[in-house]
């Protein structure tokens, strides 16, 4: 901004740089699109390790091809990835649905909350939830506990568990559960639904008592006794509860006794229970046990071992007082059905598709094809990854067990998309009709599928076999591209992208075997057509022989014919694309191009002294120009600036070629 002078002396004025550096994007973000087991639908996750997707998507399963090439982009180098989950939805097939539960009031009459699953599946069933009204209020709030858990035989495991506190069903409130809960859980949302009102709240989990306000008048005396049932069924006749000699001074005296006593009885049965005391002598207080077993899964009940007894001085006996935890899609294993708590029970459903279900056992009609393409408009399937801001290498498995038709219907679309966003795809051939681990598949099948050729896309031959936790790991046949994918961000972190993701050096990290092992003729028959070739070497093991495109075929001649040629050509178009974003709508004149010479020369200069181009000068390497010659005043008056850019690209020493000639006849001097 010009300085205004207005009396004499010295005046300071910034001038804006006309320095705009342009800073190279990551080259091996991978993006990963197939059914897992769960998972938010059709919504791009960001995850930057195996770890993370377990958390997202559930963890390997025996149906899903990319949660097993997910673990091996990680396990080979790859440090980010975005995962799309589809449901495999086509024809008449059953769409996935996520399992959901309604939170009733204590008399279970009113509805007042209804729980979804963050994410469509079976898995919904193993959500639990939690509400007790230990809160700040006890009278008005209530805290709300989801848990996720997973069960193997009769051990229980938590997952993950979200805790919210101090909750109101109030839109109106800050601290309302619907508002809060959506706002930050992972694992559920909450809606405000039925007939409930606001100020109510959704019955408490566990063994409540009514409450007390005046504890003298429980009388309390040594004969009162309870006896305890646990799911319906009562504890043996020892387990008659008595309470403390004499009168216990308050609260929370009886509760410690109530709870050392059940935790006493015969057998053990219930060494983890608890009875805990909520609100204060002061205000409104209670009790609430609970089994303590498991997940708190399992309802204690109360009943007098005479008339009048202890159980009903507290009010253990009202209706609506024995309330099971909430469990989306149903009844929790081994809980009592009792007034108040959960109603309208949604299961989850994985649609056509069932994790548990190995693909090779996929029926025709599974429409696996039809949700992994899903629809550009509404952004679903692959087209989710349209939300990303960048993504480099694509890797859709599942085509591995698809027909060819639908295999061809979602490579096209995979490879229409990488080449819209600067990408690259991993092609898998699909196995479904026909293996396609031996030359002669192969080579066959790509001569049927040629319209999948694109500089955007590359494919590896065989496939490779990892050992499958899932199965005691026995060995499982899985498509190349995961692994690969990983490779290529390991060989970009420790090269560049312009070195070839291929050599001794580009080594497949937890592949066991390959389904095919190729000799060094039936290499030299692949190559030439664009398939690159996994090999097995002694000393060095399961490692990539080969960096061509699928337009990288002899016969085609293409410039993009090699994947570092392509891939450091799309690594400088994205750099640019985004690092010229300044230049939009300023003056088109010399002033602009100087600087748009400036700063995109700076940049190519960066390249060449990493080693990323031909030549021993930043003249025979590269070259920028963006001036009167590539902008005369037709494109000005159009309001197109040009700039050109050409580099000498680093073509891979695919063939080493050493001449040995014997030296004879020399004569000695």
């Amino acid at each position: 901004m010009a300085v205004t002078v207005s009396y004499p002396g010295v005046y300071i004025q910034e001038l804006p740089s006309s320095v705009h550096t342009i800073t190279g994007v990551s080259t091996s973000i991978g993006a990963f699109v197939d059914t897992f087991i769960s998972g938010p639908m059709n919504t791009p996750v960001r995850v930057l390790s195996f770890a993370d997707f377990e958390a997202q998507f559930g963890g390997l399963a025996p149906g899903s091809e990319a949660s097993y090439a997910i673990q091996q982009f990680f396990l080979n180098g790859g440090s980010e990835a975005y995962v799309v989950r589809v449901t495999s939805v086509g024809g008449d097939d059953t769409p996935a649905t996520p399992a959901q539960i309604a939170l009733e009031d204590k008399a279970g009459g009113s509805i007042l909350l209804t729980a979804t699953a963050s994410g469509a599946g079976a898995w919904g069933a193993n959500l639990r939830i939690d509400v007790d009204y230990g809160a700040a209020d006890p009278t008005s709030q209530f805290n709300l506990t989801v848990t996720e858990i997973a069960t193997s035989g009769s051990a229980t495991t938590v997952i993950a568990k979200e805790m919210y506190r101090n909750l109101v069903i109030d839109a109106a409130q800050p601290n309302d559960a619907a508002t809060t809960v959506n706002a930050a859980s992972q694992l559920i949302s909450l809606a405000t639904t039925g007939s409930g009102g606001s100020g109510q709240r959704p019955a408490e989990t566990g063994t409540a008592s009514a409450a007390v306000t005046d504890f003298a008048s429980l009388d309390v005396v040594n004969t009162d006794t309870i006896t305890v049932s646990l799911n319906g069924t009562s504890l043996a006749a020892t387990g008659a509860l008595s309470a403390t000699a004499g009168n216990p001074s308050d609260l929370n005296s009886l509760a410690t006794a109530l709870q050392s006593q059940i935790r006493a009885l015969t057998g053990n049965p219930l060494p983890n229970a608890t009875v805990s005391v909520v609100g204060s002598a002061s205000g409104t207080a209670y009790l609430v046990a609970k089994a303590g077993t498991g997940v708190a899964q399992d309802i204690l009940t109360f009943s007098d071992a005479a008339a009048g007894g202890l159980a009903t001085k507290l009010g253990f006996t009202s209706a609506g007082s024995n309330v099971q935890q909430y469990a989306l899609g149903g009844a929790a294993a081994g809980a009592q059905a009792l007034p108040g708590g959960a109603d309208n029970p949604v299961t989850g459903d994985d649609g056509s598709w069932n994790p548990n279900q190995i693909p090779a056992q996929w029926s025709t009609t599974d429409g696996v094809a039809t949700g992994i393409i899903g629809d550009p408009v509404a952004k679903t399937g692959l087209y989710a990854l349209l939300n990303v801001d960048l993504f480099n290498i694509l890797c859709i498995p599942a085509t591995m067990n698809l027909g060819d038709t639908d295999a061809f219907a979602v490579a096209t679309a995979a490879i229409s998309l990488c080449e819209t966003r600067r990408a690259m795809y991993l092609l898998d051939a699909p196995q479904a009709a026909a293996s396609r681990d031996t030359v002669s598949s192969i080579m066959s099948w790509l001569d049927g599928a040629a319209g999948l050729r694109s500089a955007n896309a590359a494919l590896y031959f065989p496939r490779m076999d990892i050992a499958d936790p899932l199965n005691q790991q026995r060995l499982r046949a899985v498509s190349p591209s995961g692994t690969v994918a990983g490779m290529w961000a390991r060989t970009d972190g420790a090269r560049g992208v312009w070195k070839a993701p291929a050599g001794t050096a580009a080594t497949l990290a937890g592949v066991q075997k390959l389904e095919y092992a190729l000799t060094d003729p039936e290499n030299g028959v692949l190559n030439p057509l664009a398939i690159n070739c996994l090999r097995n070497f002694p000393i060095y093991g399961p490692v990539c022989w080969g960096a061509r495109t699928l337009n990288g075929a002899d016969q085609m001649a293409d410039q993009w014919k090699y994947v570092p040629v392509r891939r450091l050509a799309l690594y400088i178009e994205e750099s640019l694309y985004r690092g010229t974003q300044w230049a939009v709508f300023e003056p088109n004149d010399t002033p602009l191009w100087a600087q748009l010479r400036l700063n995109v020369g700076s940049f190519m200069q960066t390249l060449f002294r990493q080693g990323a181009f031909q030549g021993s000068t930043p003249q025979q390497a590269y070259f920028v120009v963006c001036d009167a010659t590539t902008n005369p005043q037709a494109s000005i008056n159009q309001g197109i600036v040009n700039i050109v850019v050409g580099f000498a690209p680093l073509q891979p020493a695919e063939f080493v070629v050493i001449s040995i000639q014997q030296m004879a006849g020399q004569l000695s001097t």
